[in-house]
């Protein structure tokens, strides 16, 4: 599900679970470990990306839907320690976003350094309120650490999915690349910041966000998740966006 690559000193980590990188509770783990692994063999930076035109496209609803309240609990306990860990990184991590980045694919990319979409006919954005799901409150601190607090609130309440280019424009993304090359602007950008005393700039990365500490698995959001992902309303959402699926 995962290919791992070296770069030097930078390990690109690429989701490939075909068709659309989604994530089941397989994937976090092994992206977790995966993550893990590449700092304990000594990695100064790490570039998250995906395969095709899809970075992930969210949550695996209709895997997801099959699981019991215990498995929901151990999948959001997963997924919060996965996001939590790109968040507090000792070292940078880029995410490439080589195509669509919805929902889950989205909160992923948001926890990373720095984010490089590519320009296309794709769509990034928070969109879990449209499939019924609230938008953790761990994850709204973040999103509004990177656009402020308005712009924040209308695209988490809203569920808008953005251009490429509409991402750049409100901040959701640093840079747009053309098809291709995301991964490698993604080393190009942390070349120069591999050249800089390790320990100092580091340091001031995870001082610049200390204000967002988000818990080892924000252990609020892991019982409001499972909550709310077997309430009647999000039950009802994501059985019809599973037909949807199936239909296609």
């Amino acid at each position: 599900m995962l290919r791992l690559a070296v770069h030097d000193a930078v390990t690109e980590i690429r989701l490939q679970r075909p068709p659309v990188n989604a994530l089941n509770p397989e994937l976090v783990d092994e992206l977790l470990s995966a993550y893990r692994r590449a700092l304990n063999n000594g990695s100064q930076a790490i570039v998250l990306t995906g395969t095709d035109s899809v970075f992930s496209a969210g949550l695996d609803v209709p895997a997801l839907m099959r699981e019991s309240r215990n498995g929901m609990t151990a999948f959001w306990e997963c997924f919060f320690s996965l996001v939590h860990a790109l968040w507090t990184s000792p070292v940078p991590v880029v995410a490439a976003i080589n195509g669509h980045a919805p929902a889950g694919g989205a909160v992923l990319a948001v926890h990373c350094d720095y984010r490089i979409a590519t320009s296309g006919d794709y769509r990034l954005g928070l969109n879990e309120v449209q499939v019924g799901l609230p938008v953790p409150a761990s994850i709204l601190r973040v999103l509004r650490h990177l656009l402020g607090y308005r712009q924040a609130a209308l695209l988490a309440i809203s569920g808008r999915m953005l251009s490429p280019e509409e991402a750049l424009q409100v901040g959701l993304v640093d840079e747009v690349v053309q098809v291709g090359q995301a991964p490698e602007r993604a080393r190009a950008w942390l070349a120069p910041l591999l050249q800089l005393p390790p320990l100092a700039m580091n340091k001031t990365r995870l001082a610049a966000r200390a204000d967002l500490e988000i818990g080892p698995t924000s252990a609020d959001d892991v019982r409001s998740m499972t909550e709310h992902w077997f309430s009647k309303e999000t039950q009802t959402n994501l059985r019809r966006l599973v037909q949807q699926l199936e239909a296609r």
